[in-house]
């Protein structure tokens, strides 16, 4: 059987709008820094090639004999460098708001948290095609099935949402974790529980995290005029908050999506990365792209993102082997909550989270770790019936 040609140019073409838009949009911050003209776009145009080859390199391996070994050496490898990042000296390591989140290495730098997901994932997979199945049982047996589970995960919080200061991701593989296990075997009762366990677990971090309250504040802002305008007046002035910060960020970045209307101001005319937006090339890449190719351009490469999760969840289901099956799931569903975490967030439907676009956003790591999980998704893809 052959490798899902189609998922492989899907993400080679997704790569390289990436690249295109890692020289257009970063301007500001080449101005501001200093660098080079083509600072951004070599970085980038370097990582996607081996992205690119990462990918075609795992289609043309057997999964059946490397795939195990290639995701547990991701899962382990990357818990043990979250876990000893944050004693390493500061030569050793990036930080990032007083956390350690990248590790330096010669010419750039890796985030562990990122190839962890990968990981993450596959040991899920692998695990939960060992322990949970469709045969009805009682909550109480699948709360001790899925018990070990949950400690584990309690580690990845300390890890992520503790050491590192990113919830963000933490919530993306909460997500991930309660569909799968969903889809291994576990009944709906479970998996609703799982889904108000994590919303507890998720505001007790909010609350307990002055700068979380902070950015819930700037969020409430941008939306409460609109919101509060559907409840009667005592209840509007009771849930009205008047002394948050005004939300520059999400403000600028509406106004980038809205100011390219429907076809753009064409690719290096926008006016809202000039200064406006930071990070305009990581963390609000799709407004900044909103603004350049317009409503129009920016749903289409939406579809390319629609039609990659879609051959991704079709490998899965045509897949015979219960863990192929279950990582590919896993794969599909960390590109779908990332995505929309991302797009939700700059369009202030939600707080911001600090999740990259899925390919597309600046930054080595994402990207690679991604290629990888496609690579192993490519890999599977040949013992499925496609």
């Amino acid at each position: 059987m052959e490798t899902d040609k189609i998922l492989f140019s899907l993400c080679t073409f997704v790569i390289f709008v990436g690249i295109i838009f890692s020289l257009s949009l970063p301007v500001f911050t080449t101005l501001f820094f200093d660098y080079s003209e083509y600072h951004f776009f070599i970085r980038q145009f370097a990582v996607g090639m081996i992205s690119i080859t990462i990918m075609w390199g795992l289609s043309q391996v057997d999964p059946d004999k490397f795939l195990m070994h290639i995701g547990f050496t991701i899962f382990l490898s990357c818990l043990f460098l979250m876990g000893v990042m944050h004693y390493l000296p500061e030569s050793l390591v990036t930080s990032a708001g007083g956390a350690k989140r990248w590790i330096r290495l010669p010419g750039f730098s890796l985030a562990p948290v990122e190839f962890f997901k990968i990981g993450f994932v596959y040991f899920l997979a692998w695990s939960f095609a060992r322990k949970l199945n469709n045969n009805k049982k009682t909550l109480k047996e699948e709360l001790k099935l899925i018990l070990p589970y949950l400690a584990v995960f309690l580690l990845v919080i300390y890890l992520i949402a503790v050491m590192q200061n990113d919830l963000g991701q933490v919530v993306v593989l909460a997500l991930t974790l309660a569909v799968m296990a969903f889809f291994a075997g576990t009944s709906l009762q479970l998996f609703m529980l799982a889904i108000l366990g994590s919303i507890f677990v998720f505001l007790i971090a909010i609350f307990s995290s002055s700068h979380r309250i902070l950015r819930i504040k700037t969020w409430w802002a941008t939306i409460q005029n609109m919101v509060l305008s559907l409840f009667p007046d005592k209840i509007a002035a009771a849930l009205r908050v008047d002394d948050a910060p005004e939300p520059y960020q999400i403000s600028h970045s509406l106004n980038a999506i809205k100011h390219g209307g429907l076809f753009g101001e064409g690719i290096g005319n926008g006016m809202f990365k000039l200064g406006y937006l930071s990070e305009v090339h990581t963390d609000f890449a799709l407004a900044g792209i909103a603004e350049e190719i317009g409503a129009l351009g920016i749903t289409c490469l939406t579809l390319v993102m629609i039609t990659i999760i879609y051959r991704i969840f079709k490998i899965a289901s045509r897949s015979a082997n219960k863990v192929y099956y279950l990582f590919s799931l896993g794969i599909g569903l960390l590109i779908v909550f990332s995505f929309l975490m991302n797009a939700y967030g700059i369009t202030s439907i939600t707080p911001i989270k600090g999740i990259a676009v899925p390919f597309i956003s600046y930054g080595g790591s994402s990207i690679l770790a991604l290629s990888v999980g496609i690579g192993m998704v490519l890999m599977i893809s040949k013992k499925a019936k496609l």
